[in-house]
């Protein structure tokens, strides 16, 4: 029988991490607006999160950042000339459309694609769909990368399939598996895809403060390009009251491995409909639901601390599933004093990691953003393209890469610094082949 294991592709922190506070509805990325981010050490603190989950013995790889800044989208805005004009001119004429074409969101890849594995589609083929992050401008400009890095590292054919990113504006708003949970006995086996929505595309959410980035219409084109196994697909709308406290994506507020499902009570409107529906779907297989109830985690702290913004993964030889969160847990007195009284339960999570990821929290990025959960067989590695899973090797020239071209301070004011733009090209130019990824920017194609 096929070996089938979960790959963990995180997004690398890039050259051009700053705090402009892009992201509305994040409350991390608005209260640390305008401060100073050290894009080095944020770099440094994602090779350490990977290299930390490779010790465990589990299947880690990277996604490489994006081109930033996006020239290719200021040159849309009729910005002309070489390309330290059309920075300094731009930055001149607009900060905050500079700011947005130099984002570094694209790390936080739970945001990257929806993935469905080949034991979940009828073709026996894993699909991958970029999504359309058409909610926020910063991140909408960052599909076409995306889907070429993808296409990249799983070669089209008989065992990988791409789709296009979704038309349609806002309307199919699609946000990637950050709104996206799979429950399954083991990897390998059939699993249910669970996919979260804010609202529905052709209603208005006069109950929302803060957008409902994700459509249910997006849902079932996804499921249905997918070709999702009958019975095999659940579809839930995310609790207004969640998206309000600044839950902007499913993943503040849940997290899921295998038969386990980790979530706060206000996360889902009718959290007893969603488990029954759960386990209906998955038959024979016991589902183990953790419910965290607000008496023990307000949702204020959930949001604050990440806890739910946090990896749950199984590690050979240890017993039960281990969290790894963010050191913000550990900090917070509510999260801290439950993921103690969680690991003494005797429940299925029995194991928790503390990682310092300091730099993507301060934008609103927790473990669990960084990463893209691919479940994959071993003749689908042997498949794959590029030099993405991590190694020592790996891991030793990405740092010695970092270390090399990466600043060590940086303001939202330096993005209009045109030696910025000539420093990331060149160091993503070095990056493309140590990932022995070919084009996969605009700059180089």
């Amino acid at each position: 029988m096929m070996a089938f294991t979960e790959a963990n592709f995180d997004g690398l922190v890039g050259l051009t991490h700053n705090y402009a506070g892009l992201s509305y509805g994040n409350v991390a990325s608005a209260k640390n607006k305008g401060g100073v981010a050290n894009p080095r050490e944020g770099a440094l603190q994602g090779l350490d999160k990977m290299a930390h989950m490779k010790s465990l013995g589990l299947v880690q790889g990277i996604l490489p950042p994006h081109e930033r800044p996006h020239l290719k989208t200021l040159r849309a805005f009729g910005f002309t000339g070489s390309d330290a004009e059309i920075v300094a001119n731009a930055y001149r004429a607009s900060p905050i459309l500079m700011a947005n074409v130099a984002s570094a969101a694209a790390m936080w890849t739970a945001n990257a694609a929806t993935v469905s594995p080949s034991p979940d589609t009828t073709d026996g083929r894993t699909h991958f769909t970029p999504a359309n992050l058409a909610a926020m401008f910063h991140r909408s400009i960052e599909a076409p990368t995306t889907a070429r890095v993808l296409k990249r590292l799983f070669p089209e054919g008989d065992r990988f399939t791409h789709h296009e990113p979704l038309i349609g504006g806002t309307h199919l708003g699609d946000e990637g598996a950050a709104n996206h949970n799979r429950f399954c006995a083991d990897h390998g086996s059939e699993g249910v895809e669970l996919f979260v929505y804010g609202r529905s595309a052709f209603e208005t959410a006069k109950e929302l403060q803060f957008p409902g980035r994700h459509t249910v219409e997006a849902c079932h084109v996804v499921a249905t390009h997918h070709k999702l196994k009958p019975g095999k697909v659940l579809m839930v709308k995310q609790n207004p009251v969640a998206i309000n406290a600044g839950a902007f994506h499913n993943d503040v507020v849940a997290v899921s491995n295998r038969d386990v499902f980790f979530f706060h009570d206000q996360a889902f409107e009718d959290s007893a409909a969603l488990t029954g529906a759960i386990q209906k779907a998955m038959g024979d297989t016991p589902m183990h639901f953790v419910e965290v109830a607000s008496s023990d985690v307000p949702l204020e702290d959930a949001v604050k601390s990440y806890l739910f913004n946090s990896q749950l993964v199984s590690v050979s030889g240890r017993e039960g599933m281990t969290l790894i969160l963010p050191t913000e847990v550990a900090e917070t007195p509510s999260t801290k004093a439950y993921v103690e009284k969680l690991i003494a339960s005797g429940g299925p999570i029995k194991h928790a990691d503390y990682m310092d990821v300091r730099q993507s929290m301060r934008n609103g990025g927790g473990p669990a953003c960084l990463r893209l959960r691919v479940v994959l067989s071993d003749a689908d590695r042997a498949a794959m393209g590029g030099r993405a899973l991590i190694d020592d090797a790996l891991l030793s020239d990405l740092r010695a890469w970092v270390n090399k071209h990466y600043r060590d301070r940086l303001m939202p004011e330096d993005l209009g610094d045109p030696k910025l733009a000539e420093e990331c090209f060149a160091a993503l130019d070095e990056l493309t082949q140590i990932l022995d990824l070919g084009s996969v920017y605009d700059f180089q194609l």
